[in-house]
């Protein structure tokens, strides 16, 4: 058997408060129409009470609660954009909550981007044997860096968490992560910006601006370039032609950018997954979400190919080719 990383269990958490478009529009110069023509977004869940560490501890219980008998868990990684603190990080806490005792646990901070990073990340601690069994999670309160008053970005994101838990098994395997591939450019820093910790300014300064921004024109041309690039070289990486791939589970950012992500590729519109009509863009926990969701409902079967790709601030972006997983933990190679 060839050793490597096997995605066994997920799990997904949003808040409670929903809000909808015509509850947006209640406040704001904007409509279910504008919306739904520029994002393909219906609703969002917004966190009103939920921290970043609430979320991710009930998604990474989902996902323990779904995973079956095996090693235990002996290190977590959270990815997330809106920690509750500036320090400490959010994933000892979470690693505490969930009752894993003293492992490692750490944040990675690669925005909407973050979750294909924590999975690297995790993929090669599998390989390399320095870890058997590894509770990745993103989690994200986005809406907290937003304007409330900006229509054009209050309308995007959502708050939400997904996990996933990654252990060593056979490349054969459903949920086997065949390829990952990670991309980033400082030049493209300030395509996306959100000035909320104030450690390079000056504290005193009224005029800092705290909240998120995006060149969106932008943001659309280099999300859709590098994300077909980097997609188009992971499936080469492993042999998949576009017609091979079952589902293609990109960032939920906009279903504008998917669609044309997916038509550059050649992979047919209808094995897009769009998860964001119902929870908006999560950023980092946007991947994780809707392959529960896909998966849980039956619309992902195991063992069908699937690829994954993001962008994000940084600028970041990934992309990888798994094969979806079953949700029963796989044999251990010996």
């Amino acid at each position: 058997m060839t050793r490597t990383a096997v995605i066994t269990a997920t799990g997904s958490a949003v808040p409670a408060h929903v809000e909808t478009n015509d509850m947006l529009a209640q406040r704001l110069d904007t409509s279910d129409e504008w919306i739904r023509q520029r994002t393909g977004i219906g609703q969002r869940y917004v966190a009103t009470t939920e921290t970043t560490a609430d979320l991710a501890v009930a998604a990474g219980k989902q996902a323990l609660d779904a995973l079956g008998d095996g090693p235990e868990i002996d290190q977590l990684i959270l990815a997330t954009t809106t920690p509750d603190r500036a320090c400490p990080a959010v994933a000892p806490e979470v690693a505490h909550r969930l009752g894993l005792g003293s492992i490692p646990a750490y944040d990675v901070a690669a925005v909407c981007s973050g979750f294909l990073f924590a999975l690297r990340i995790a993929r090669d601690a599998i390989l390399a044997g320095t870890s058997q069994r590894i509770l990745v999670i993103a989690s994200e309160t986005f809406t907290r860096l937003l304007d409330p008053n900006d229509r054009a970005t209050v309308a995007i994101f959502g708050d939400g968490a997904g996990a996933v838990i990654v252990e060593s098994g056979d490349l054969a395997s459903p949920g086997a992560v065949h390829d990952i591939r990670l991309r980033s450019d400082g030049g493209l820093a300030d395509l996306i910006t959100a000035n909320g910790n104030p450690t390079r300014l000056n504290p005193l300064d009224v005029t800092h601006d705290p909240y998120f921004h995006m060149q969106g024109q932008a943001v659309f041309l280099h999300a859709v370039l590098n994300m077909e690039e980097i997609t188009r070289q992971s499936l080469d990486a492993v042999g998949w032609d576009a017609e091979s791939i079952a589902h293609f589970v990109g960032h939920q950012a906009n279903a504008r950018i998917l669609h044309a992500v997916a038509d550059r590729l050649e992979v047919d519109a209808a094995k897009v997954n769009l998860h964001l009509e119902h929870v908006g863009n999560t950023a980092g926990a946007s991947i994780p979400l809707a392959l529960d969701d896909a998966l849980r409902s039956g619309r992902i079967q195991p063992g069908e190919r699937i690829a994954m790709a993001s962008f994000g601030g940084g600028a970041t972006w990934g992309a990888a080719a798994i094969t979806a997983p079953s949700m029963t933990s796989p044999t251990n190679p010996s």
